[in-house]
């Protein structure tokens, strides 16, 4: 089956997601610096985010531009991805209207945690379909920068709880 289905399904829902994330952010009510700074916490919020979407829509694209082909399996574990990435404008807007408290910011850390888990089933789905020589597993090699980002996510939920910003930063 050709990937190019999948890739456009999968660029149209990062669209819509980053055009969710964006119309979240609520317009200041006055025309006044202050109205804008009250705003920061949502704005710092859509920017993590959007810089998270980014990176994944990126290795996605990177992702596909080395395989030939998907089967059933990929598209599911293509589906998975982009189901935890489809929580995104949720916690966004929880972890900006809440300034950034434990809870939302946790939970947040959950969202990526499994996202990371399901791009990194994503991939290694891709390379059992294209082979352990393929372009793809040879691009990933042990797949490091994937395997600590799981670590990093995971670690970061239960720092949450005491310092939401420390958690954000990881």
């Amino acid at each position: 089956m050709s990937k190019n289905r999948m890739e456009a399904f999968s660029d149209c829902v990062h669209s819509i997601i980053i055009t969710i994330m964006v119309l979240g952010l609520s317009v200041p009510s006055e025309a006044h610096f202050d109205s804008l700074q009250r705003l920061l916490p949502a704005f710092m919020s859509y920017l993590l985010s959007f810089t998270f979407l980014g990176i994944y829509w990126s290795n996605h694209h990177h992702l596909l531009q080395a395989i030939q082909n998907v089967d059933g399996r990929v598209l599911w574990a293509n589906l998975h991805l982009l189901f935890w990435l489809s929580f995104i404008p949720f916690v966004t807007a929880w972890v900006g209207a809440s300034r950034f408290a434990p809870l939302p910011v946790a939970l947040y850390g959950l969202v990526l945690l499994l996202a990371a888990v399901a791009y990194f089933i994503l991939a290694h789905s891709l390379i059992s379909l294209h082979g352990r020589q393929s372009v793809l597993a040879t691009a990933l090699g042990r797949d490091f920068k994937g395997k600590i980002s799981i670590v990093l996510c995971a670690v970061a939920i239960p720092i949450a709880f005491f310092g939401p910003l420390y958690a954000c930063c990881i």
